[in-house]
């Protein structure tokens, strides 16, 4: 029997890649690299890659006389076209193992780094946040110039208010609040769900509704300004911002922390430059209207913090919605 060194390398890098998916998910660190719901999918590639591994296990050892490939007078061209890993080791194969190892030497020695405020202020910290109120300014603005509506007022009680036949449908139709990042809902019960957080007279940020409540509250400041809030989230500063303000961040995971965007709140508390950047604080307080470069941004005026551990799930993620 011979024994192919190459295809025993090839057989370990593809073990290693299920037994480090197996490992995130055994500890629970999956979560902090992908979207919760996307946890299935990284289940099956762990399996494929087993599959291939046990492949890979029949090209180790080979009988002395037999034939990889049948070549003869084309040898020459078959030796520069296919490489069934018993051609010489060469610094082109080198960097092509590294590259592939690369990963998961890192993903066993290294544990995972959660997003800080480093993070948060090259992707533009206060930029991104004041970007998004103007993203979600015109998406209501091209809304209300859909709705077919008589009058002004007609267009409030629509876009500020719930009508009787709306409030029916909520007490009929209950949607539970503990929504995970795992399911989905309709477009329809998305809406509603919308409606029925907005009729609660505190604002309590929960993880599993932080994204809906996030982007209710930057659609319309004025339906939630002097409701209590509360929230978790880290310190973040830059440059810019007052003495006694900071913002209270997150970061929203839609598939990967590669598309992790900044969410969070500009708050007013004295103590502000007392706190540390990237320090975990859960904070109650009163939401509120101020301006940041021209544009109107919900403001949280702290009425009373506690610094806290970080969470396990330090990140936040969308609730799915089904498109019909």
């Amino acid at each position: 029997m011979n024994f192919h060194f190459q295809q025993a390398i090839r057989a370990l890098i593809l073990l290693s890649f299920p037994i480090l998916i197996f490992k995130l998910h055994f500890t629970g660190e999956i979560t902090k690299f992908i979207n919760p719901k996307y946890e299935g999918l990284s289940i099956t590639a762990a399996i494929l890659f087993l599959v291939l591994f046990l492949i890979q296990l029949t090209r180790i050892w080979t009988a002395k006389d037999q034939k990889h490939h049948h070549c003869h007078h084309e040898e020459h061209d078959c030796f520069h076209h296919h490489d069934h890993g018993d051609t010489p080791f060469n610094s082109k194969k080198l960097l092509s193992y590294v590259v592939i190892v690369f990963p998961l030497i890192t993903g066993f020695l290294l544990p995972p780094k959660v997003l800080d405020a480093s993070i948060a202020n090259k992707k533009g910290g206060m930029a991104i946040i004041a970007n998004q109120k103007q993203q979600q300014k015109n998406e209501t603005n091209n809304e209300s110039n859909q709705l077919d509506v008589n009058s002004e007022d007609n267009q409030i009680d629509m876009l500020e208010n719930i009508n009787l036949e709306e409030l029916v449908q909520l007490k009929e139709h209950e949607i539970d609040p503990k929504i995970t990042a795992q399911e989905e809902m309709s477009e329809e019960d998305y809406e509603l769900l919308k409606k029925k957080i907005a009729q609660k007279p505190s604002v309590v940020m929960e993880d599993s509704l932080y994204s809906t409540y996030y982007e209710d509250i930057h659609q319309d400041i004025h339906k939630y300004k002097g409701k209590p809030i509360q929230l978790t989230g880290f310190a973040y500063k830059e440059d810019g911002l007052e003495q006694d303000q900071l913002v209270i961040a997150r970061f929203l995971i839609t598939h990967c922390v590669a598309d992790a965007s900044i969410v969070g709140f500009l708050t007013e508390l004295p103590a502000a430059s007392s706190i540390d950047t990237d320090t975990w604080i859960e904070v109650s307080g009163v939401l509120d209207i101020t301006t940041y470069n021209g544009m109107e941004l919900p403001f949280i005026k702290i009425t009373d913090w506690t610094i806290v551990n970080e969470p396990v799930e330090p990140y936040i993620y969308p609730i799915n919605i089904r498109i019909l």
